[in-house]
């Protein structure tokens, strides 16, 4: 292959010119075009790049230049990320990069071992061109200073563009002049968000800056309102009718959109046959209209505490594709037949129509298996729910011995007043009936999974591939002080699982079970099948939240079209072509929902801690870094105590995971249980500091 060949010569040669290249290759006139052709492609492949100051093309072999992104800091120095050493940037050589964008850089001959330095010499692709940040009026122009600390850059705001902007108001700013020649960068602002504190403005702040859309355009909408939110007759023709089985829902006291229902019997030879129904989504949104545009682009609903960014318009998630109470729904449902074992025999996917039952909640339903508390909710399903027990424990069982593994971090509940300020946090209890509901929709998306990886059908997958061997081995150096290690030959879900039981309960169950987590790969779509390491099992799909995943949403209509027989051999080679590009579209929706989430929970926290500063708690120590001690308390919320505001000179000990005073010689570990006092909140960048208490 030409490319390769055109690599070759330039990693055995030195930087050459376009013209020393054609000649190298004896390339004719008649050939030029595409030759360069290829030189641009190798380009956008970052293999080469093109300096402009030299005219030469040099090749991105990760020794002397290399790519990635920068991650920026506040005091102008940057890192570019790298698999294995992050290099670093000193704020003279970043030469107007900033924190996210993708560059080349070129590795400094003085650096030494894993002590990289580098230089930016190209920036290939610019952040995203959006921020939000606080103004600052000037007059006769103003300034926004990024929310986001990383950037170390103030954004000029001539007057003429400050849109009405007014002194401390939040606003999302456009650039459109990147920094040059320690020129600052400069934009003009598009919308303005509010004053920090008003109702609403913090979920706005963290909205723009992930470029998650608050509201439907006016197509959607309309197309949204034009569905009937009603079941008719011609919908249920041709489908399986479930309306006289019981069935109900399981969920949260405020969810509104429910995707799932579930149904069980008890067959006449001792079996469980459970039935998993889930709405048909796919009926209502068709691929390639409106709706289906927008909830591509969205990828998925987006849960920022008191406010939900849907994936669908309300008419749908709320309306007729939610599975409420007492009204005839569209759905696909799943009927797996259970031994004692909690193996499933037999299993059958049907288009089907229900009409839910009653809409209970996690807690009743928990009341009654684990106290007998019978709330008027669940009278009449005694029978149904204890069977649902006795089966989510067979499948927890089952799921345990093959070695999936169960962080069960506790999770933050955090409650808000009507102006969406928090009142409480609270730690979040994961009871019985949240736990059943789990096991029922992790059986029914590998049922799923399974049958049409064997069918040969294209399908998304999501997959968690095995954690990278280096950094299991930094793992096993940082544990192995606390008397733990983790087997990495021939690694197994169940040897991870092992280890998080072997610390459970202890002081450093926290930390390790911490750094474990941070260990293992990220989950994702994947057009092509792999294992899911963190449940142990070989196929996984989702398929139990259409009403809020698109990838539900996508296999739906696989799944739909497989049972009309409509899986054509066009069909079929789209859907070879599409998928891979929309599994990594929506692993990357799904990475900016996720951080999106984290960040409104660390405003809401720091907002909460804010009216708390002088009180005293007790905490654990959760981390120690070289920076600091961070300290968690009982109901999640985590602070910083800087080394710089202890009593004494404290040190990092990387090899032992402590801290250790240079004259007191005191030493703080990991689990230690400490008194703090919260010292500072920081609710624009979701931070908290503490100090401890008789330092």
């Amino acid at each position: 292959m030409i490319k390769n060949k055109i690599l070759e010569v330039l990693k055995s040669h030195k930087p050459m010119t376009k013209e020393q290249i054609l000649k190298q290759f004896e390339v004719s006139k008649i050939e030029k075009a595409s030759f360069f052709k290829m030189l641009d492609e190798l380009e956008k492949e970052e293999e080469i790049f093109f300096n402009k100051d030299s005219e030469k093309y040099y090749v991105i072999d990760g020794g002397i230049y290399t790519s990635g992104k920068i991650q920026g800091n506040e005091r102008g120095f940057g890192f570019l990320l790298q698999e294995k050493a992050d290099v670093f940037i000193t704020k003279d050589r970043m030469n107007g990069a900033l924190h996210g964008d993708r560059v080349i850089a070129k590795i400094l001959e003085e650096s030494k071992g894993n002590s990289k330095e580098g230089e930016i010499i190209s920036i290939i692709e610019r952040r995203d061109d959006s921020l939000v940040g606080t103004f600052q009026n000037q007059k006769s122009f103003g300034f926004v200073v990024p929310d986001e600390s990383k950037i170390s850059y103030d954004i000029f705001i001539p007057k003429k563009f400050m849109s009405g902007a007014k002194n401390g108001q939040k606003v999302l700013v456009k650039i459109d002049k990147w920094p040059k020649n320690d020129k600052k960068p400069e934009g003009k602002i598009v919308e303005v968000l509010g004053y920090p504190g008003d109702k609403g403005v913090d979920i706005l702040s963290v909205a723009a800056t992930y470029n998650l859309p608050m509201n439907f355009n006016k197509e959607v909408i309309e197309k949204a309102k034009s569905i009937p939110q009603e079941v008719d007759k011609s919908m249920i023709k041709g489908r399986v009718d479930l309306r006289n089985l019981t069935t109900f829902t399981i969920d949260g006291p405020d969810s509104k959109d429910f995707d799932d229902a579930v149904s069980m019997e008890i067959l006449e030879n001792g079996n469980y046959y459970l039935g998993v129904h889930i709405a048909d989504v796919a009926h209502y949104v068709k691929q390639r209209d409106e709706l289906d545009k927008e909830a591509y682009k969205r990828g998925n609903s987006v849960y920022l505490v008191d406010k939900v960014i849907p994936m669908l318009p309300k008419e749908l998630s709320n309306g007729i594709c939610s599975l409420n109470e007492g009204v005839d729904r569209l759905t696909l449902s799943v009927m797996m037949e259970i031994n004692k074992k909690g193996k499933v025999l037999r299993h059958n996917i049907v288009e089907s129509v229900i009409n839910s039952d009653r809409r209970l909640i996690y807690d009743n339903v928990s009341d009654f298996i684990e106290k007998n508390e019978i709330h008027s909710s669940v009278k009449g399903l005694e029978k149904e729910l204890t069977a649902m027990n006795e089966v989510a424990k067979l499948l927890a069982e089952k799921r345990k011995n093959r070695g999936s593994i169960d962080f069960d971090f506790p999770e933050a509940k955090i409650i808000v007043d009507s102006s969406g300020h928090p009142v409480d946090i609270l730690k979040e209890e994961r009871r019985v009936a949240n736990k059943i509901i789990e096991e029922f929709m992790i059986l029914c998306n590998e049922v799923v999974s399974e049958q049409f990886y064997w069918l040969e059908i294209p399908f998304l997958y999501r997959i968690h591939e095995e954690p990278e061997e280096e950094r299991l081995n930094s793992l096993n150096k940082t544990i192995r002080h606390l008397g733990y290690k983790l087997n990495t030959q021939n690694l197994s879900s169940r040897d991870v699982q092992e280890l998080i039981e072997e610390v459970h309960g202890k002081e450093e169950e926290l930390f390790v079970s911490t750094l474990v987590l941070r260990s293992m790969r990220k989950a994702k779509y994947d057009s092509e099948q792999n294992i899911h390491f963190g449940l142990a099992s070989s196929y996984y799909s989702h398929f139990t939240s259409p009403i809020r995943r698109y990838a539900d949403l996508s296999i739906h209509r696989i799944i739909k079209d497989f049972l009309k027989g409509d899986l054509n051999e066009r069909v079929i080679s789209n859907l070879e072509e599409n998928l891979p590009q929309v599994a990594e579209h929506i692993s990357a929706t799904e990475k900016s929902a996720q951080e999106a989430e984290r960040m409104v929970e660390s405003i809401k926290m720091a907002e909460y801690m804010l009216n708390r500063i002088g009180q005293e708690y007790e905490g654990i120590i959760s981390s120690i870094t070289n920076f600091g001690i961070f300290v968690q308390l009982e109901n999640t919320i985590e602070g910083l105590i800087g080394y710089s505001t202890m009593s004494d000179y404290f040190e990092f000990n990387e090899e032992e995971y402590t801290a250790v005073g240079r004259d007191t010689n005191k030493i703080y570990h990991m689990g230690d249980k400490v008194r703090i006092e919260v010292t500072n909140a920081n609710v624009t960048k979701g931070t908290i500091d503490f100090r401890f208490i008789g330092d």
